[in-house]
């Protein structure tokens, strides 16, 4: 039978639960399990498509379109099973198929309760995925335990073990010792509340995972087994990472949760291997190499926003053996103080997706001090577009063009509505989203970095490049390089004359791993490393003239 393992969290939020859970699967898949990871939010959006980045974070995006919580992020980037619209469950969507089941009949005229209909749902959700060939299924909650929007999902994964047997299920918490500096020491205290809350929900953790800032020491880890009814080697240290969150996997093996649980659901597994990752984190700690990237966002204060960018730059630099510094630059504040005062000096410029229209002309200005001044250059979604605009307006001499999402009146609309998107009206699973074919052109950066003519790669987005204005854009040297199969939407756009200007439709945040970085973003560090390179060089020649 499926094992399950649930993942809960309590004292606080933000303990890093989606870390953690991804950490789990990696080190179970590594014993050559077959892992599936599902993540379940209790708030009531359906999904996190329509929620504001700085409510949520990013929107992370599946192959089959589905819009997802962030640590479905985490989960990809540390582990290999496939996720998909099962692998992320919401109030909302629970609540919706329950009313949409009592609008049909289904439940033949009986009293539509949170117990037993809402948990039942929940559970449904939880067995899908164990079908087939699966050994354990992680499920996390989300929110924090004693929450009242947290219940039902307490509920429902109380009530599971007794569905499948308690042999057959894994209550894992993080919680949290914090430190207290004016006592200065450690405090068990909210930890032995928050399990408790849990025992008063029926569910008696067998992990305790003990985030804290200081490590614990033996009295106070045997004070917290006692009082929170779990064996001593249940008590789980994990104590802040302050150089990597790559750390956080090989740090659980030194606590060796991962052969607990191989031991408590007496799993038939082999031994671990760790070698790439170790090797992998021997190369963040000593770089050949070190650059500077601007990230020129709207969001660029809330860190989460644009997760999957700093990840997958992180990963680029483990490739080449380069410590990225990232700088994280308001769109809004480069339209109050200009470029080149806060892009100055750095060894690349990215401008990620988004929304609205709010730092637009920031990015822009952004894009024409990267393209003037030979920076290399990488736009993602809304970064493309803003990249036509720029180039519209500043190279063919377009005067007002722009993206009809932010001026239907603009003269020269070199973004445009997708067709598909016209008639619609819904803002919530509307857009173009999920996997789609792309064919790139011979001799393209693009197809340097992939070494292959066809890739496949997530979109989310409703506008798309005019093709009314392919042929100015070719005439004036930028590059289409990508399009869909047929021909029809534009998915690169290149600039042949620059060192590395480069610009996608698609979000390719969404397939690169640690140990495995995106060709686009390896070839962008690279690009800058060069770039840092060469400058050097010329600045040693002069000095030395």
């Amino acid at each position: 039978m499926t094992k399950h393992i649930f993942v809960t969290g309590g004292v606080v939020s933000s303990l890093g639960k989606g870390l953690t859970s991804a950490s789990i699967g990696m080190l179970l898949e590594r014993r050559g399990l077959k892992v599936r990871m599902q993540k379940l939010d209790p708030y009531i959006n359906v999904d996190p498509g329509t929620m504001s980045p700085y409510q949520h974070g990013e929107v992370y995006v599946l192959d089959d379109g589905s819009e997802t919580d962030l640590d479905l992020g985490h989960y990809e980037r540390f582990t290999s099973g496939p996720l998909t619209r099962h692998s992320n469950y919401t109030t909302g969507q629970i609540y919706l198929s329950v009313i949409e089941k009592e609008r049909r009949g289904v439940f033949l005229g009986k009293t539509v309760q949170v117990i037993p209909h809402i948990t039942n749902e929940i559970k449904s959700c939880i067995h899908k995925l164990a079908e087939g060939d699966v050994d354990v299924v992680i499920t996390e909650i989300g929110g924090t335990v004693g929450d009242i929007e947290s219940q039902p999902f307490m509920e429902a994964i109380r009530q599971f073990a007794l569905d499948v047997g308690k042999e057959n299920c894994l209550y894992i918490h993080l919680t949290l010792v914090p430190y207290l500096k004016a006592a200065g020491e450690l405090k068990t205290k909210p930890t032995q509340h928050s399990v408790g809350l849990l025992r008063q929900i029926g569910i008696q953790p067998d992990v305790l995972i003990c985030r804290t800032e200081r490590s614990i020491d033996r009295e106070d880890r045997e004070k917290i087994a006692l009082f929170c009814n779990v064996p001593l080697e249940a008590v789980i240290e994990e104590k802040d990472k302050d150089f990597s969150i790559y750390e956080v996997p090989l740090s659980l093996v030194d606590n060796k949760l991962d052969a607990l649980i191989v031991k408590k659901l007496q799993l038939s597994a082999g031994s671990l291997a760790m070698d790439d990752w170790t090797t992998l984190l021997h190369n963040l700690r000593n770089p050949k190499h070190e650059i500077s990237i601007a990230v020129v966002g709207k969001y660029a204060e809330h860190k989460d926003a644009y997760k999957s960018i700093y990840e997958s730059l992180d990963h680029a630099g483990i490739h080449h053996q380069a410590q990225v510094r990232i700088g994280r630059i308001q769109s809004e504040e480069i339209e109050r103080e200009g470029a080149g005062p806060l892009l100055t000096g750095y060894n690349g410029i990215l401008v990620p997706g988004g929304f609205g229209e709010r730092g637009i002309e920031g990015k822009i200005e952004a894009i024409q001090f990267a393209r003037e001044r030979k920076i290399p250059f990488f736009g993602i979604c809304l970064g493309m577009q803003c990249a036509a605009i720029e180039f519209a307006r500043h190279v063919i001499g377009l005067n007002g063009a722009h993206s009809s999402e932010f001026n239907k009146d603009t003269p020269h609309p070199v973004i445009c509505l997708l067709d598909e998107q016209k008639n619609i009206t819904d803002k919530g699973g509307t857009m173009r989203l999920g996997a789609q074919d792309t064919s790139l052109a011979a001799g393209s950066r693009a197809l340097a970095a992939y070494a292959q003519e066809s890739i496949n790669e997530r979109h989310r987005h409703r506008y798309e490049f005019n093709n009314n204005y392919r042929q100015q854009f070719a005439a004036h040297g930028m590059s289409v390089t990508g399009t869909s199969p047929d021909g029809k939407l534009v998915e690169v756009l290149e600039l042949p004359d620059h060192p590395w200007f480069l610009s996608v439709q698609f979000h390719p945040e969404f397939k690169s791993k640690p140990t495995k970085a995106h060709p686009l973003f390896a070839a962008f560090v690279e690009a800058a490393i060069e770039r840092k390179s060469s400058r050097g060089e010329r600045q040693a020649v002069e000095a030395s003239s």
